[in-house]
């Protein structure tokens, strides 16, 4: 019988420009480690969070590790006690899926100790209560990506109708991420409550138009179609230096830029590993011109999502 059970569930991009709400793709890193183990205690415990920068809370309830643990135990624990320790790879409230990559790692990694052989679906109910807490809605276009790799489509929400998306060869991402919080439960209030008929036709041609790209390897279509009208009009003034950290990337050659998640990082898109770089450099230098703290990211695609590493 296991007594420990930890997994990883790497970084992921969320919305994807066009995509608000429904689209997601995993990167190969950074990403979370949680670790679940049987304690003599009944019920859950935080035992220790690791390089979280910011504090987290230690009430299980209120943590995005600790609640789908407490519902998966509550179906399948038989009455075990379970102490979880987190190790943060990614910042809070960077926009690369923190707070989804805590909970699908949590779950993983809970299925993995109880031996209760769940499907990636069934593991997605359960880290939906992580992802709750951290935004107030239900969202998964992070927590799919992180959990099943590669490109997700969120078809519908009712049921929930998860659609992998092949991407192809070549297609490299840069993160830009100035090192600023910025909480999706807020980031989700400043959304307007209604959109003109003239921006739903546009979004949804450029979400349309993104899918098509990625499964014919149309690298124009794809940047064509990187454009959001409804989001990142109203996020974008959140971010520091947000126009000239686009302006960098396309400059560059990226095929398109937008923000990943509710922010602050930004994501770019390019034909190639080299590319991409060049993207990361330039959007560096405008970070350290505007006197900010930053950490980028060059990464593929990750075709793998979260799984056990011990």
């Amino acid at each position: 019988m296991k007594t420990s059970a930890t997994a990883f569930a790497p970084a992921s991009v969320s919305n994807v420009a066009s995509g608000f709400d429904i689209m997601g793709f995993a990167l190969e890193s950074p990403g979370d480690r949680v670790t679940v183990r049987f304690s003599g205690t009944p019920g859950v415990r935080i035992a220790a969070v690791h390089s979280a920068g910011s504090p987290l809370p230690m009430d299980p309830a209120l943590n995005t590790a600790g609640a789908p643990v407490i519902a998966m135990l509550k179906d399948h624990g038989s009455g075990h006690g379970v102490e979880i320790e987190i190790d943060k790879g990614l910042p809070v409230g960077s926009g690369i899926g923190s707070s989804a990559a805590s909970a699908v790692a949590a779950a993983v990694a809970c299925n993995e100790l109880l031996q209760a052989d769940l499907t990636p679906q069934e593991i997605l109910k359960y880290a939906i209560e992580g992802e709750r807490i951290a935004s107030g809605a239900i969202h998964v276009d992070n927590l799919a990506p992180c959990l099943w790799g590669g490109f997700v489509l969120v078809r519908g929400y009712d049921p929930i109708d998860i659609i992998p998306v092949r991407i192809p060869m070549g297609l490299w991402c840069t993160i830009a991420s100035p090192l600023i919080e910025i909480k999706t439960i807020e980031a989700r209030k400043i959304l307007p409550a209604s959109v003109p008929l003239r921006d739903v036709i546009t979004q949804t041609g450029n979400a349309a138009g993104l899918i098509a790209g990625l499964l014919t390897d149309d690298f124009a279509l794809i940047g064509r179609s990187l454009h959001d009208v409804i989001a990142e009009p109203v996020r974008a003034p959140l971010i520091p230096g947000f126009y000239r950290l686009k302006a960098a990337a396309l400059e560059a050659g990226a095929l398109g830029c937008s923000i990943s998640g509710s922010g602050p990082a930004l994501f770019a898109l390019s034909a190639s590993r080299e590319i991409a770089e060049r993207v990361g450099c330039l959007q560096g230098r405008v970070l350290d011109d505007l006197h900010m703290e930053r950490t980028v990211y060059v990464s593929c695609v990750a075709h793998r999502g979260a799984h056990i590493v011990e």
